[in-house]
């Protein structure tokens, strides 16, 4: 009698779950494709976020540049006010040349003059000599005396006109000297100061080049900036377009969630009606494996190991900063039996990020909601959008995802799983270690 109750037990839960996982095929589907949409979306924002942080390097960059090309510039432009004082200096020391030339021209002027006069004299002196002979010009007038007193005074005249004729001459030769050297001093100085003149407005038009194409430099680099800048505009507004897509996503994939989690409230009704037949069935065909021991009450412990890391904040042993932990771990080799915490569906099974392999499951107890989570698997065997059992077999311990060793990474949440994580709460309010 036992074994017919037994049997037709049986055939009313393979119905039901038949139903149910019938009727959960498009919910299944739906779920996957908004997560998968969601992990697209995420990565879409990753790539925009890194194209973003390489358009604000290349634009840092440029802004040095710029700044390196103003800095050149400003030292340009101080040598270019230098060179202008230096030409300004050069042009007052030619206008008091030439103030000196116009003063030098009148003393040549003076010089030419008297040296006029002393030829005009010369000339007469000389003409009157030839005119009375040279041989005996003063001879005569000295052997001409009447007496010796005569002769001094004779004499003396014609030492006087000796010296006047000899002062004449030495005067005139150091005026020509003297008239000879100031031109050249003048026209030395004024080419001089001409050629220094040239030099600086050849180095003045030098620098003014060079200022140039620095500011053709700068004008490609803002044009650069400019462009850089609307790029990186669109990247954000992008980015910000996939943060809004993300969060509707998330409202659908919560949304989903909850679906789900009515269907496990019906589900859990049905399953408290017919615990001891499911039991049985359950042992059955979970005979070749070692299952944890079946808790009483609603929760039971996910997998057997050994209790290795706590919930809260620690140094994550991975990235070496401090995060906080979410969940509780239990260390084991890989293949280790993992086992549904409660009664509940499956609302997510694959792989995710750090998680690696991980399996999501909805519950509903006493009128609320909770969402079980099962980390870094090595093997899933359930699909999403099935009907497990508490203690029911759904994969394996494992080392995948960012995980430093074979081991259960397992997450409670009251409500639904988020990936921010506020309804995480502390496992070891409900389940036994």
């Amino acid at each position: 009698m036992n074994k017919r109750r037994w049997i037709a037990a049986s055939f009313v839960i393979v119905f039901l779950m038949t139903s149910i996982v019938d009727g959960s095929g498009a919910m299944a589907s739906t779920l996957n494709d908004l997560k998968n949409e969601q992990k697209q979306n995420q990565q879409k924002k990753h790539n925009l976020k890194s194209n973003m942080e390489t358009k604000d390097n290349a634009i840092k960059k440029t802004e040095n540049e710029i700044e390196r090309f103003l800095k050149q510039i400003s030292d340009l432009n101080k040598e270019i006010e230098e060179a202008n004082a230096n030409i300004n200096r050069v042009i007052d020391k030619i206008n008091k040349t030439n103030e000196e030339v116009d003063a030098l021209k009148e003393s040549i002027a003076d010089l030419e003059n008297k040296i006029a006069e002393r030829d005009v004299v010369l000339r007469e002196r000389v003409r009157a000599m030839q005119v009375k002979g040279n041989d005996v010009n003063y001879i005569d007038v000295l052997l001409g005396a009447n007496s010796f007193a005569d002769f001094i005074d004779r004499f003396s005249t014609v030492t006087t006109l000796m010296d006047a004729d000899r002062d004449i001459m030495r005067r005139q030769q150091e005026d020509i000297e003297q008239l000879e050297a100031e031109k050249a001093l003048v026209e030395k100085k004024l080419k001089e100061l001409r050629e220094n003149k040239a030099k600086l407005e050849k180095l003045k038009e030098h620098l003014k080049a060079r200022k140039n194409e620095k500011n053709r430099v700068i004008d490609q680099l803002e044009a650069e900036q400019e462009r850089l800048s609307r790029e990186k505009k669109q990247l954000e507004k992008e980015f910000h377009e996939a943060i809004e897509v993300d969060a509707q996503l998330e409202q659908k994939i919560v949304a989903e969630q909850k679906r789900i989690a009515e269907i496990a409230r019906k589900e859990a009704e049905r399953k408290r009606k017919a615990r001891e037949e499911a039991a049985k069935a359950r042992a059955k065909a979970n005979k070749s494996v070692t299952l944890p021991q079946v808790s009483n009450g609603f929760w039971t412990r996910p997998a057997n190991g050994t209790y290795t890391s706590s919930f809260g904040w620690r140094v994550h042993p991975i990235y070496g900063t401090k995060r906080q932990h979410r969940g509780a771990d239990i260390a084991a080799p890989i293949g280790t039996p993992v086992v549904a915490a409660g009664d509940g569906v499956v609302s997510y099974a694959g792989s995710m990020g750090g998680f690696g392999n991980v399996i999501m499951i909805t519950h509903s107890t006493d009128g609320g909601i909770f969402t079980t989570v099962y980390a870094h698997l090595s093997k899933i065997s359930v699909s999403t959008g099935q009907v497990v059992d508490k203690g029911s077999y759904i994969g394996a311990i494992g080392n995948t995802g960012a995980s430093t060793g074979p081991h259960l990474h397992f997450e409670m949440h009251i409500g639904n799983w988020t990936a921010s994580g506020p309804s995480a709460v502390n496992p070891l309010r409900y389940v036994s270690f």
